[in-house]
């Protein structure tokens, strides 16, 4: 797969210097080893699944940098014996996955030479869309106090 030509892109647009670098590392990337799947879990979750036979947890290092997830794996040693035989791969690995804004890694364990890595957009609260009350027009005297819920009878009794 031939990367694509952005040149004309960055004539006109500033800042965009990262998505080149996505997308010249996805197209130089070996995407066979190893294995893995992304689901989607939920509305703003997800899991990437790794098969990472003959891998112990002492053997891989998940870090998060740059909204960009890094995966590296290597064994530590050789095993006892001879192998006269390898058919499970063990051999070194890094995986780079780019995040999403508000992407957190929430967890990782590995089972039955699976890793599951979980993840969760997470939206601060000063980014969500909010909703805005809309007044009734009338003109407030800055000096008069305004009682919340009170019907215009009330407000005079009041006054």
């Amino acid at each position: 797969m031939n990367a694509p030509n952005l040149t004309p892109l960055f004539r006109t647009a500033i800042g965009f210097d990262r998505l080149a670098r996505m997308l010249e590392s996805a197209a130089t990337a070996d995407v066979s080893y190893p294995p893995y799947n992304i689901e989607r879990t939920g509305e703003d979750s997800y899991r990437l699944t790794m098969a990472v036979a003959g891998f112990c947890p002492d053997d891989i290092e998940i870090t998060v940098k740059d909204n960009a997830l890094h995966v590296a794996g290597r064994v530590a040693g050789p095993g006892n014996g001879e192998v006269l035989y390898r058919g499970i791969a063990g051999r070194p690995f890094e995986r780079r996955f780019v995040l999403a804004d508000h992407m957190v890694v929430e967890n990782a364990d590995l089972q039955n030479g699976l890793l599951h890595v979980g993840l969760r957009r997470v939206v601060p609260e000063a980014l969500k869309p909010r909703r805005i009350p809309i007044g009734s027009g009338t003109p407030q005297v800055a000096n008069e106090p305004r009682v919340a819920n009170d019907t215009p009878a009330q407000a005079i009794q009041a006054a």
